[in-house]
């Protein structure tokens, strides 16, 4: 494979014009010893990126290649890299550095490093270099934060798992789903529809919430054993203390009882919040969760461990994303913001078509 010495993407050039992904061309930052360098084969589309660029999260470097959910080949690797090898299809999540010397790296809880840098829009203290994301024609990344992709798992079906499946993953596994234990997704989206097939995997009684019954059909497919329509009178007096988790996915706060949904919790349950709509949130009182003692918490990402034990369980369980691809173009990218915006996404979207795109 021919090694470029320029990498190129889709930048987003400003707030004002966030929509408008200018084709453009950068210098990679220098090339260390533990560093692998990827042809990128496809990106999935993060409602992350979306805010990111737009403004919606505040300001950002722009130009910027946003996108952190890639899979490609890897053409190099650095003379100390023993995580991956050339030729090797591989992927790349939201976080692509961590100091690794900290109480946390050596937990198996990197992601909450404080010297973490995400895939794109921070800086390496080092260089100054500004991260790049999937958007692009190659990566370049540290070695522990590049993954084998089990060879039966699609390279499109693989890339979104990278940040939505890891979020719901984590959590889901960290706190004990499994046989015995009844757990509640709340948002069949992006990331809800991955809550709901990983905890069927896991071996959980799962039920899927959402505010209307418009996604019931679907999530009965992914596995799910009931379904709660917020919307609906009474929806939470028959499953009041009964449920030992629930993960939050929902991408917006209106409107949203939050007590009602912590009395679904028995004691000591878990309620863990991983979406990340924009607004002033919601308001928390000790007397809403008192009755249950139960615990209101978040988590973030998930570890490399957790990243290779949930590509593991999808390929043994063949777990497929409900994913459509759409080839990579301003356009392309332009069509999967706005699917984004009208919420018209079932369930994740994955640009394709790199080779045309960056060529060969």
């Amino acid at each position: 494979m021919a090694y470029p010495e320029k990498f190129s993407g889709f930048q987003s050039p400003s707030a004002d014009k966030w929509l408008e992904f200018d084709k453009n061309s950068w210098d990679p930052r220098p090339f260390g010893d533990y560093d692998v360098d990827l042809k990128i084969e496809c990106c999935g589309v993060c409602a992350s990126d979306m805010h990111t660029i737009s403004g919606d999260w505040g300001g950002c470097p722009y130009p910027l290649a946003v996108g952190h959910e890639i899979v490609g080949k890897v053409l190099k690797v650095g003379p100390k890299v023993t995580l991956a090898k050339v030729g090797q299809r591989v992927g790349v999540g939201a976080q692509v550095y961590s100091c690794g010397e900290c109480r946390q790296c050596k937990n198996d809880n990197e992601t909450y490093c404080k010297h973490m840098i995400d895939t794109y829009g921070a800086k390496y203290l080092d260089t100054g270099y500004t991260t790049q994301g999937g958007y692009s024609s190659h990566a370049r990344i540290h070695e522990y934060w590049v993954y084998p992709i089990p060879d039966g798992i699609p390279s499109s079906d693989a890339a979104p798992m990278l940040c939505a499946g890891i979020t719901v993953y984590s959590p889901l596994k960290r706190f004990g789903a499994g046989p015995g234990k009844k757990v509640g997704i709340v948002g069949i989206g992006g990331l809800g529809h991955y809550g709901v097939m990983f905890a069927k995997a896991l071996g959980a009684e799962v039920w899927a919430i959402s505010r209307s019954r418009a996604k019931e059909a679907d999530a009965m497919k992914m596995g799910a054993d009931g379904f709660i329509a917020t919307g609906e009178e009474g929806w939470d007096t028959a499953h009041k203390m009964t449920f030992d988790l629930i993960v939050n996915t929902a991408n917006s706060f209106d409107g949203f009882e939050l007590n009602r949904y912590l009395s679904l919790l028995d004691v000591h349950g878990r309620w863990n919040s991983v979406g990340l709509p924009g607004g002033s949130g919601v308001i928390i009182k000790n007397q809403d969760f008192i009755e249950n003692g139960c615990f209101i918490g978040t988590t973030h990402l998930g570890s490399r461990r957790e990243m290779l034990e949930m590509f593991e369980l999808v390929a043994a369980k063949g777990i497929k994303s409900w994913v459509e691809e759409i080839p990579i173009s301003r356009a392309g990218l332009q069509k999967a913001m706005e699917k984004l915006q009208k919420s018209s996404v079932r369930y994740r979207s994955c640009m394709v078509g790199y080779e045309e795109a960056f060529g060969a």
